[in-house]
């Protein structure tokens, strides 16, 4: 049998009511959930009660999906299905973080309160938005993204990549999109993410990863695939500081991480957190492994009655 790997979900995947089941069933999620909202309150009332245009907003989206991805991969854990490496998508690499125990979930906490506000920031800055692109060539797309000055930054799987940019230039750049007939989905995201108009957030991010009465970096117990690179985190300080400073203004490689998990072995892919967008990358782009994802009680019974099966 290969390896498991946990996939963390990024942001777009949030809806009203996320965690909840998991918040009441599992022990250890309720301690994570109510650990979080003494450090932030009103966090459970948003993520359970809260509208879908308030958890759009990035500040209030990051705390609330870092927790629902986290509590999936305790539910699994708390019923015996363990990871060998792990990944996020933009994120969801900070969720990657706690569980690899790169920072603590207190640490990893505070870090995701702090990103969404210096992305948030950096979206109030800029009308920015994202939309998914399908079945173009990536040469073509990359070469006509250049032409109107927006930018190719999410390799989702095969058949899909992910544009950001300016609200301005996106509409132009949809315009020629829709006269050549390609196919495009906008995304419910706050801001060009993944885009140079990130830059100003991914520094102050290096700031804050860089205070050690705060954050006490470790070495990562499993392999932690980083969103740039598509390699796992090595061990020096400095580059993992690089690495999860800098990847809010860089492209997300996700076809590639998954292609290299393959390579080392994985063969089962468990989704932790809302939606199932993830596990639609992985079926697009490695047809022959098992997949699944947890998002609530119905999922993760489903998930262990077919995997113990």
């Amino acid at each position: 049998m290969g390896k498991t790997a946990f996939l963390f979900a990024g942001q777009g995947a949030q809806y009203p009511g996320m965690g909840k089941e998991l918040y009441e069933g599992v022990p250890e999620v309720k301690e994570l959930f109510d650990s979080a909202e003494a450090k932030r309150p009103g966090t459970l009332a948003m993520m359970f009660e809260g509208s879908e245009e308030d958890l759009k907003k990035t500040a209030n989206t990051q705390p609330c999906l870092f927790l629902c991805d986290l509590a999936s991969a305790l539910a699994l854990e708390k019923n015996g299905i363990s990871a060998d490496v792990c990944a996020g998508f933009s994120l969801g690499e900070i969720a990657g973080t706690a569980f690899s125990g790169i920072l603590s979930n207190e640490e990893a906490f505070s870090l995701v309160c702090k990103r969404g506000i210096f992305m948030q920031e950096a979206s109030d800055r800029v009308d920015g938005v994202m939309f998914a692109v399908m079945k173009m060539d990536p040469a073509g797309l990359e070469e006509l993204c250049g032409k109107y000055g927006v930018y190719p930054v999410n390799y989702n799987c095969p058949g899909q990549i992910v544009v950001s940019g300016e609200s301005s230039k996106m509409e132009k750049f949809r315009e020629e999109l829709t006269q050549i007939k390609a196919r495009f989905l906008p995304l419910a995201v706050g801001g060009a993410f993944h885009s140079p108009y990130m830059k100003e957030a991914g520094e102050k991010l290096g700031e804050e990863l860089s205070d050690e009465s705060v954050y006490n970096i470790n070495a990562p117990k499993l392999p932690l695939y980083s969103n740039r690179t598509a390699k796992p985190y090595g061990t020096e300080k400095q580059e993992i500081i690089k690495l999860l400073s800098t990847q809010v203004s860089n492209p997300v490689r996700w076809e590639n991480i998954l292609l290299a998990m393959r390579e080392d072995g994985v063969d089962t892919f468990i989704e932790c957190g809302p939606g199932k967008a993830l596990a639609g990358f992985v079926k697009r782009t490695l047809p022959d492994v098992r997949i699944f994802n947890v998002n609530d009680m119905a999922s993760l019974n489903d998930t262990l009655q077919k995997i113990g099966g």
